[in-house]
């Protein structure tokens, strides 16, 4: 089992036939398991009717949504076209919708938020790394290089940090089960919480990793989460940022602590309080896990 996406997912990309669709979903077609990876087909509105990659192309992702059924987008749209590409997705019903592109404009992540409130879709991003099912499915522009399958969960507001660590826990025989990096702006879809709750549900994740940093409220969500009841998994957290600045924004348009707010102190006392675990360090992480 996974959480988010199956392993045998079916899979459309919107923006397929640009640079970026094209480069990474010919990675990410070459990766999955099947003959295509999963990926069905692809949207680029004025494109319909070829065929790109071996794969079709639809003019609207309702079309592409009836003629083949997609579990899941993944969306390598520019950013000025970028909510109206997750909202489509959003409106076409479509159960998992990941969002590679930065740089979305917060006015136009607000629509796309309040459409989620009365969907049934789950969104992961903007600004996102996407999902990764290793040796099964890839979603976005992951790192493959050091995953192995597992029973470790892991979700992360760091691209390069989960690299870094799956790396470390795979050299150590740890697999991971599930990778999901939730995006680092602070407006987008799932966050920490919720994929805890995957997790909690998935029987092929054994313990859960969180990869977080400075800013924001994730963390104290996740908390806020682990408190309410007994969780049942170990969770282990890195949180970097530590010597940060304050009121500086330090990469990620969501990592920044403002008059206090969303200090690495704060979220570690709150996780600590929750019963998480903390790490210092990626080795640390493998450590906790170990033992």
């Amino acid at each position: 089992m996974t959480a988010l996406i199956s392993s045998d997912a079916r899979i459309l990309v919107q923006g397929l036939t640009g640079n970026a669709g094209t480069f990474y979903t010919r990675l990410a077609m070459a990766y999955g398991t099947g003959d295509t990876g999963g990926y069905v087909a692809g949207v680029t509105p004025g494109k319909g009717g070829i065929d790109h990659l071996g794969l079709p192309v639809f003019d609207t992702v309702r079309e592409a949504t009836q003629a083949t059924r997609p579990d899941a987008s993944v969306i390598m749209a520019p950013a000025p076209v970028a909510a109206d590409a997750m909202l489509e997705a959003i409106e076409a019903g479509i159960p998992t919708v990941v969002c590679v592109t930065e740089r979305v404009p917060v006015l136009d992540m607000v629509r796309v938020r309040d459409a989620l409130r009365d969907s049934d879709t789950a969104l992961v991003g903007p600004n996102s790394q996407g999902i990764l099912v290793p040796g099964a499915r890839k979603l976005g522009v992951m790192s493959t290089a050091d995953a192995i399958p597992g029973g470790i969960g892991i979700a992360a507001r760091s691209a390069s940090l989960t690299s870094e660590v799956v790396a470390r826990l795979s050299a150590a025989g740890l697999g991971q089960s599930t990778t999901i990096g939730i995006g680092g702006d602070p407006i987008h879809g799932i966050g920490f919480a919720h994929c805890l709750a995957l997790f909690r549900d998935d029987p092929g994740t054994e313990a859960v990793v969180l990869i977080g940093e400075l800013g924001g409220v994730e963390e104290e969500e996740a908390a806020d989460f682990l408190a309410a009841e007994p969780y049942g998994k170990p969770v282990i957290a890195l949180l970097v940022g530590r010597h940060a600045p304050e009121d500086r924004r330090m990469g990620h348009a969501g990592t920044v602590s403002v008059l206090g707010s969303g200090s690495i102190a704060q979220k570690t006392a709150l996780l600590e309080l929750a019963g998480v675990r903390m790490a210092a360090t990626p080795d640390d992480v493998v450590r906790a896990l170990a033992s």
